[in-house]
Parts: C-alpha cells; structure tokens; sequence
C-alpha cells in the first residue's frame, strides 16, 4: 500500500487495500505503460468489465471462498482485509448496481520488481491526466478498475486491482470507499477547509482537508490533479507540531504527560468524530484507569485547540500499548467541560 507523504498510516484507516507486492527492494525509479480504456480494444475491455461485475456480484453475494479462489497466491495468503471488506459493505452491495467509472491498463515488463513504479495515464498536461504509484511491484501485466456502485444503503467506489494470468484476470487488490462521509462530499470537505483555513483555523482546516483527501482517492495509489492542488493547499495548512509515531505531541494534563502519537477524523453515521490516539500511561486491564486517562485526553486536546469545538460532534480518544492493543472512549463535544 502506498500514500502520500503527507497522508499518515492513521488515515488510511477505512482503506481496505492489497495488493501484490513481490521481493525486496530492486531497482530505480521507473515510469512504464498505461492503458487507459479508450486505448484497449473492445474485447480486452469487455474481459474487463465482466471480471469486475463477477467480482462485485460475488461480493455482494458474500463469497468469500470464490473471491479467495480467484485471487493471486499472496493474496489469497492474507485475505482477512478483503472479508473485512466485504463484511462491512454487504448492505452497500445487497440490490446495488455497478457501472464502469474507470479503468486502466498497467504494462510492468521488467525482469525483476521496481522499487517504485509510475503510471502516467491519458494525455500529458491534460487535467484528467491520472498518476499511479506502486512500490516493490512485480513484473506483469495489472489492471485497475474502479465500479461506481449505488441502491445499496450508500453509494461506494469499489475498486479491483487485477493481475493478468493466462488468459484470465486474477484479483490482487480490492478497496471499497464511501462517496460521502457523515452526509457530506469531497467538494464540501473542501470548501469547509478552505473556509477555516481563511479564519486562521489551520489544525481544523488539515483536518477536513484530509477528509477531502481521503474521499477524492478510489484507491491510495492513484494521484489526480485535483489532488496535486489539494496536497498545496494541505500543506499550508499543516500545523508544525503535527503528531507522529516518531514525534509524538506531548499534552499536560492532571500531572500526567501524555504522547499523543495520532489524530484524524472518522465518520459515523451523519457524525464526524475527531480520533485521537496516545501511547498508554496505564495497564489498558485497568479499564477504570484507561477511561480516566481517555478522559483527561479528550479535555486536554479540546482546551489546547478550542476552534474543534465547532468542527466535530465528539472526541475519542484511544490508549494504544506496546503491542498494539488499544482502549477508547467517546465524549461528544457538548459534554467536553
């Protein structure tokens, strides 16, 4: 999986994405070919399109067997992502429709996998022009096909990364995307950012900025035009203490120091929720103790940054210990004293 260096591994979080990636490192940069669909000839994309309505059907039938017999070895070998997926999208599948909204061609003749392979896809300097970015790839001939799919609970983008075998397409990727998120767009993420961002509000504009993000992307290693303005924009908003893994943000509150490592937006149902995740102080066992600790943080990075008040309906916060194990709590905003 791939992102933007300036997306953290916490906002790929609704992402289920797997691709083939073979061997070690090996080799430069490398740009090859990309087919987009008014390139193939009727028959290449016909096979195509009726891979791709094969899987969704079968996804939204809830085969799970199939999907894993029609998939490349590696994938096949770690496929709880896909279930997952698939689980989690049933309703957005059951009496649903997909039509085709994208599809190309990428043409990896090497003889050994390259450390970064680029795609440019349509015509240069064009503003549809597409960019696909995929580290570690394997020599071979894939497939990137994105369905628009609607009359299900919500409408998704579900998109297949396929590996040509043969005479056959076998799935090596699979990522669904909501089209909106707590009831609204990518437009409206976007307008709302810019909006903040005019009034100095800059942590709350990155925020909805990377919810825009999130929502303009099918799949994470596919870069438009849009998002090369997008990524501008995000970066002047972005606040210098920005927390990471490697450079926690440090909050004081109750005598305790506690080393924020992650913080993003997550929708649920028409609320967005702001998600902040900390290394934990306590034994997470101590539930009684962790949930004093998630309190602590919620309040602390609400009086740090007030401007949140007004941005998200409520604050998780997730005590994460040394082996990954987390423990959250939500207080929604209006009871943040």
């Amino acid at each position: 999986m791939t992102e933007s260096p300036m997306i953290s591994n916490s906002f790929l979080r609704r992402a289920w994405f797997l691709i083939l990636l073979v061997g070690a490192l090996a080799g430069p940069l490398a740009a090859q070919n990309c087919l987009t669909a008014d390139d193939l000839d009727p028959g290449a994309r016909s096979a195509l399109q009726n891979t791709a309505q094969q899987f969704f059907r079968m996804s939204g039938a809830g085969d799970y067997a199939g999907l894993k017999a029609a998939s490349v070895p590696s994938l096949a070998s770690s496929f709880a992502g896909v279930e997952t997926a698939v689980t989690d999208h049933k309703s957005d599948f059951t009496g649903a429709q997909a039509t085709p909204a994208a599809m190309y061609v990428l043409e990896a003749p090497s003889s050994a996998p390259i450390a970064r392979t680029e795609f440019y896809c349509g015509i240069f300097n064009s503003q549809d022009r597409v960019l696909f970015v995929i580290p570690n790839l394997a020599p071979g001939r894939y497939a990137v096909v994105t369905e628009d799919v609607s009359g299900g609970r919500q409408p998704v983008k579900l998109t297949f990364v396929l590996q040509q075998q043969g005479n056959r397409w076998a799935l090596a990727g699979y990522t669904v995307k909501p089209t909106q998120v707590a009831g609204h767009d990518m437009s409206w993420y976007l307008a709302q950012a810019r909006q903040y961002k005019s009034r100095g509000q800059n942590l709350t504009a990155y925020l909805y900025y990377l919810e825009a993000w999130y929502l303009s992307q099918p799949v994470e290693i596919e870069y438009t035009v849009q998002q090369d303005r997008l990524a501008d924009d995000m970066q002047q908003a972005r606040p210098a203490d920005w927390p990471s893994q490697t450079q926690p943000m440090n909050l004081v509150a109750g005598g305790k120091t506690y080393r924020v490592t992650q913080i993003f937006p997550d929708g649920v149902g028409n609320d967005l929720d702001l998600i902040v995740k900390y290394q934990a102080v306590n034994d997470l066992s101590n539930t009684a103790a962790a949930f004093q600790d998630n309190m602590a943080v919620i309040k602390a990075v609400v009086a740090r940054y007030p401007e949140l008040r007004d941005a998200f309906a409520g604050v998780v916060a997730r005590a994460v210990d040394s082996s990954g194990r987390d423990y959250g709590s939500l207080l929604v905003m209006k009871d943040v004293k």
